[in-house]
């Protein structure tokens, strides 16, 4: 409505150029608080559209008359569901919205912080304990960066939305905002591609004998992080041709959220079908009488990674993807908190499960950890150099006992 009004303030000062020094009949451009009435001659009825900010497709008129502009017919408050005598007024029921999405930020605000700080902790210890490299923790170690950028991108799309009052629901924003929002959006989607390469490789893993994981590294690096690039450009050119407009964060335009949200439909639905089908083959294999001992444990640690990565990721996902747009304010209010308490903290859970409580990576820890102590005490006690040789060859024992080599991990 500011930028309205100075636009119209412009036409009044052009209009006034041009008449000075001439004879100009009829009613002058006018701002009535609400609309901007352009320069009329006398008997002439001017047609406005309500004011845009309003987003009501109606229009009041104007006459001109000897004695100046008439009043608005109809009323605004008729024709645009808008009271003048309220214009500035701010409903009670706007102030609580106001203060609860400002309690809301501050939960997922600390939720991220919480995933961040724990992703970025898992990540280095994958990184730096090279006995764990393999296909399976490479994939963990892609949707921990996922996540973590998330978080990243999502303190810098609240920082440049809500950088000023003076941008809010407005459309002067300034492009980062736009390009935080571009990438925020992008890296969930990147969550969901990589969650369905998790299933896929697993599926693989049971029901296909996957030969060479390391050649299907190139198919997945593409899946999770191309696929999601190209329909967030999709998604921008959209927003960029037919909704340019505030921070790209509004979704008048249905269509437009919808190249967002059918492909997140289609990941879910497609890894629920990859759960489904583990399930019933681990089911299968286990009932079997001819198993063995070895491989009755590895479908169990199987069975145990599938229903974890279905309590993680399938549930939630799959209630909130196909929640209605249109419910009550008090339904929309819990379910806001839910999801966005759920997905702020999802990454924490994810490097609790996949990394802090890993069975291989507590032992990789520890590992390190006992042989950092042994050659501590090797180098600072005097006996191991003075002491004889059956003393010393104690803790050149211990070394070789705990250095052996671990059993390879697949």
């Amino acid at each position: 409505m500011l930028r309205e009004e100075e636009n119209c303030y412009n036409i009044i000062y052009q209009e006034n150029l041009t008449e000075t020094g001439s004879t100009r009949t009829g009613c002058s451009a006018l701002w009535d608080d609400l609309n901007c009435w352009p320069h009329a001659e006398v008997g002439e009825t001017v047609s406005r559209p309500c004011p845009s900010f309003l987003r009501v497709k109606e229009a009041v008129m104007k006459n001109c008359t000897e004695n100046g502009w008439s009043e608005v017919f109809p009323p605004y408050e008729l024709a645009c569901g808008h009271g003048l005598n309220d214009s500035f007024q701010i409903p009670i029921d706007l102030e609580v919205s106001h203060e609860y999405f400002f309690y809301v930020k501050i939960m997922y605000s600390v939720g991220y912080a919480i995933s961040l700080v724990s992703l970025s902790i898992a990540l280095t210890v994958l990184c730096v304990l090279r006995k764990l490299h393999c296909t399976r923790n490479f994939i963990h170690m892609q949707l921990f960066l996922s996540f973590i950028l998330r978080a990243i991108f999502i303190f810098i799309r609240d920082a440049a939305l809500h950088y000023s009052q003076e941008y809010y629901h407005c459309n002067s924003h300034p492009p980062g905002c736009k390009v935080a929002l571009f990438l925020s959006n992008y890296c969930i989607l990147a969550n969901y591609s990589w969650l369905l390469v998790e299933g896929h490789y697993l599926h693989s893993l049971i029901n296909l004998s996957l030969r060479s994981p390391k050649k299907r590294l190139h198919w997945y690096i593409l899946l999770g992080w191309g696929i999601p690039m190209l329909i967030i450009i999709s998604w921008s050119l959209a927003k960029y041709l037919h909704q340019d407009e505030g921070c790209w964060e509004t979704r008048d335009h249905g269509w437009i959220w919808w190249i967002l949200r059918v492909p997140v439909i289609i990941f879910i639905t497609v890894n629920m079908l990859f759960f489904l089908s583990i399930i019933r083959t681990l089911v299968a294999k286990l009932k079997a009488p001819d198993m063995h001992g070895n491989e009755i444990n590895h479908h169990r640690k199987l069975a145990k990674s599938t229903f974890l990565l279905v309590s993680l990721f399938g549930l939630q996902y799959v209630l909130f993807a196909f929640f209605p747009d249109r419910v009550s304010m008090l339904t929309f209010k819990i379910w806001n908190v839910i999801e966005l308490a759920l997905a702020s903290t999802q990454g924490f859970i994810v490097a609790l499960l996949y990394c802090f409580l890993n069975g291989e990576v507590q032992y990789e820890v520890q590992r390190r950890w006992r042989r950092w102590r042994l050659k501590q005490r090797f180098h600072g006690d005097p006996r191991v150099h003075h002491g004889s040789l059956s003393n010393s060859g104690l803790p050149l024992t211990q070394v070789s006992l705990l250095t052996r080599p671990s059993t390879q991990i697949t």
